[in-house]
């Protein structure tokens, strides 16, 4: 009698594992289904990248494009300015092209004459002392004459 129960357990944990194992198991035709929305996926990833970069391309190109034409209307401004306005009210509205916004030499010579700030306050001498100094400033009182 219990050769007939762990007989049948036996039958039925093979059949039950059987069972679960072919539900889990991966099939063929499940297997290439995945494979192929994986390739889909990363193709789609793929234009995604290029299309982004080719905005971003043609961007840059149309942001150099505007910043060419607004300089040839700065410059075409200021040439009227020359022209129909008295010299010193023109070069207050729209300076020349020597010296207009957009030109490389402005920008170098502002660069130039640029300081950065000190954080500390120049010594006439190597002696003297310096403003963060505890006494700087404060005279010392002349030694009594006892």
């Amino acid at each position: 009698m219990t050769w007939i129960i762990v007989a049948s357990s036996l039958l039925a944990g093979v059949v039950i594992g059987l069972l679960i194992g072919g539900k889990l198991s991966a099939n063929p035709s499940r297997v290439k289904e995945l494979e192929a929305q994986l390739r889909d996926a990363k193709e789609t990833e793929r234009r995604y990248r290029d299309n982004v970069s080719d905005h971003f391309s043609m961007t840059a190109d149309l942001v150099h494009h505007m910043t060419e034409s607004y300089r040839e209307v700065y410059e075409h401004l200021a040439s009227g300015a020359q022209d129909l306005c008295p010299e010193d009210v023109a070069g207050k509205l729209l300076p020349t092209k020597k010296d207009a916004a957009f030109s490389d030499e402005a920008c170098e010579g502002e660069i130039g004459a640029l300081v950065p700030p000190k954080d500390y306050a120049a010594k006439a001498t190597p002696d003297q002392k310096g403003a963060l100094s505890e006494d700087f400033g404060l005279e010392k009182p002349a030694p009594a004459d006892d």
